[in-house]
């Protein structure tokens, strides 16, 4: 019924754009929100501000005309009586108020068929290849690489709730001028620990674990042509045990190197040059990137006969479409965004539309730690490690830490709020909220009250408040599969816990009335449902005892 009410309002409000003398379609898509305070209703859309330039009044005027028409369509309308109220308020905003047996309705369905209730099918089954972290494997996995990880794991795991089917992978740049350098770093050291006095350069990788490298290169006595290889293992062993532990996962690791070795990029860059998208300038092979949007044409090819970093590029995404994805999301670091328009242009020289690739930039992490921030450098490997924040807070406070901001915004985590088992920490606040109700769940000894509960009893404010926010789920995964960030859903379940914790506060749930303790118990159980859901989306655990 949720989505038949919508999707109602929505067909109602385009008719009445009609009746207006607009063309379906004429300011975008038409949805509808969840307004932020519940004052101005329970669904609102703001129509009448985005077609105001097209019909040259007021929104406010528009708003008010568009109401009279809706309120006139509801009349013949199945969905009429569900709505108490339609009205034009503030700047131009056409809000519903909707009787509360929508909501009964709503809560019933959830309480009876689960999380299920609440999953949009929005993917229909389309294929997504996430990549993600892709670090390079020349030391242990830093915040910045600890943020991308969970913003990618949790991405996927949203976009697999709403009917996507979703594979993650990892690109392993396993060759370059990066790893010669992660080789001689080790080869230095072992020359250092042979008692040697060595000048170590500045752009070598100079932490502690390349002395481990050393040592365990010395021991097992691998030839020096071998030094790069068993470099990289090591170190790829690490990241996979570190992202095992902070829950993980990647369907594919793609190698750079079989990459080169497989003859594809000479294949790739063939193609273009029939597509006529390369041509050759001062002894370089260079792509026509203009033609496409970017800001100057780029080099795959340079006049010493090398691959640039673009080239590589090209054709690991022409595979991933060979490989049936439709939709490919790339998560980078902000030190790539320059690279945004090339790579976007490539994938339109390759025949496929731009929509076809997302690129979304991570913004770093700053550590905090009694109030100071601690200081990191990658290269003098005086940078915190994903292991080191593990260690310190544990899974669970890590990966909701580093979600609670936006994806686009820098984030400062404090690793002594993490720490604290009180609701200061949101991440306990609302495991808390979870383990209540399962305690006020495992003292009722009521059975069967899911389907005996008289839902319309619970009237109070705080009881309405709990309904309407637990109801919102579905909503605020559309909001993160739209903006393609899992940031909202950490927001939404502080939220619904607050919200649990004062009905809880105000009101008692196991009562001498039978009744009201039944429907009482039903709503608890909703919010733990869908508390449930969206922390296991997130990756945190779900104690049912604190």
């Amino acid at each position: 019924m949720k989505k038949d009410l919508e999707q109602s309002l929505v067909v109602i409000i385009e008719d009445s754009l009609g009746k207006l003398g607009l063309e379906k379609g004429c300011a975008g898509d038409l949805y509808l929100d969840f307004p932020t305070d519940t004052r101005f209703g329970d669904l609102s859309t703001n129509i009448a501000l985005r077609i105001s330039k097209i019909v040259k009044k007021p929104p406010l005027s528009i708003a008010r005309d568009l109401v009279g028409i809706i309120k006139e369509s509801l009349k013949d309308s199945l969905v009429n009586d569900y709505i108490k109220e339609v009205s034009a308020e503030g700047a131009g905003f056409i809000n519903f108020y909707l009787e509360h047996k929508y909501f009964y309705q709503q809560l019933k369905c959830l309480i009876l068929k689960g999380e299920k209730s609440q999953a949009l099918t929005v993917g229909k089954g389309e294929r997504v290849l996430i990549e993600f972290v892709s670090a390079n494997p020349t030391g242990p996995l830093s915040v910045a690489h600890a943020r991308q990880a969970v913003v990618g794991d949790c991405l996927a795991n949203i976009l697999e709730f709403l009917g996507f089917k979703v594979k993650r992978e990892y690109y392993l740049n396993d060759e370059g001028n990066q790893i010669d350098i992660l080789a001689e770093s080790v080869r230095l050291r072992i020359k250092e620990l042979g008692g040697e006095n060595i000048e170590f350069p500045e752009n070598y990788y100079q932490g502690e674990y390349i002395y481990e490298i050393a040592k365990k290169v010395q021991g097992q006595k691998i030839k020096d042509e071998e030094v790069s290889d068993f470099a990289v293992e090591y170190i790829l062993k690490t990241i996979k045990e570190d992202l095992k532990e902070f829950k993980v996962r990647f369907d594919y690791w793609f190698s750079q190197k079989q990459l080169g070795r497989s003859r594809e990029i000479a294949r790739t860059l063939d193609l273009l040059k029939k597509k006529g998208f390369l041509y050759e300038k001062d002894g370089a092979l260079w792509f026509k990137s203009t033609d496409l949007g970017d800001d100057k044409d780029r080099v795959v090819i340079k006049s010493d006969g090398a691959y640039t970093y673009l080239a590589p590029d090209i054709a690991y995404h022409r595979g991933k479409y060979k490989r049936r994805f439709k939709w490919l999301i790339n998560l980078w670091g902000p030190d790539h965004h320059g690279y945004i328009k090339r790579l976007k242009a490539a994938v339109q020289s390759l025949g496929h539309a731009g929509s076809t690739l997302s690129i979304i930039i991570v913004q770093l992490a700053s550590i905090f730690k009694e109030g100071k921030p601690l200081e990191m450098s990658t290269r003098r490997g005086q940078y915190i490690t994903l292991r080191e924040v593990l260690d310190e807070v544990g899974s669970d406070a890590a990966r909701f830490f580093f979600l609670m901001r936006k994806t686009s915004s820098h984030l400062d985590f404090d690793l002594d709020t993490a720490k604290k088992q009180t609701s200061e920490n949101p991440v306990y606040y609302v495991q808390y909220a979870h383990a209540r109700i399962c305690s006020i769940l495992r003292q009722s000894h009521i059975e069967n009250f899911k389907k005996n509960a008289d839902l319309s009893l619970l009237k109070e404010r705080e009881e309405i408040a709990l309904i309407k926010k637990t109801l919102q789920f579905s909503y605020i995964l559309n909001i993160c599969h739209k903006t393609q960030d899992p940031y909202m859903l950490t927001v939404y379940l502080q939220e619904l816990a607050e919200t649990f914790h004062r009905f809880y506060d105000l009101h008692k749930v196991l009562g001498e009335d039978d009744r009201l303790t039944k429907a009482r118990l039903s709503l608890i159980e909703a919010a733990r449902i869908i508390i449930n859901s969206g922390l296991r989306l997130l990756g945190v655990s779900t104690p049912e005892k604190m």
